[in-house]
């Protein structure tokens, strides 16, 4: 395994968690998956913003979608991602 790859992937999740509602998006998603729609009803932002910010996460690896009809169902797939946010939360 090259290392510096393993360290270029890591700096990207990390880039992908470099903002507030990003955080916050991820760990709603990992308590109840859910769509654009919903988030849009908890974070009280733009669609078009939170379409954004869910693109760089599922990007950096972060989280996985799904399609279900004319939904689209977004899920936290890199697990290790919600201890990052949790050890952040105590400092």
């Amino acid at each position: 395994m090259n290392h510096l790859n393993s360290y270029e992937e890591k700096s990207e999740m990390l880039k992908a968690l470099a903002n507030p509602a990003r955080m916050e998006i991820v760990v709603r998603l990992e308590k109840e998956g859910c769509n654009v729609s919903t988030i849009q009803d908890n974070l009280g932002l733009p669609q078009s913003t939170i379409s954004q910010h869910l693109k760089i996460l599922k990007n950096a690896g972060l989280i996985t979608s799904k399609r279900s009809g004319t939904k689209i169902c977004y899920k936290v797939k890199c697990k290790e991602v919600i201890s990052i946010i949790k050890m952040l939360d105590k400092i």
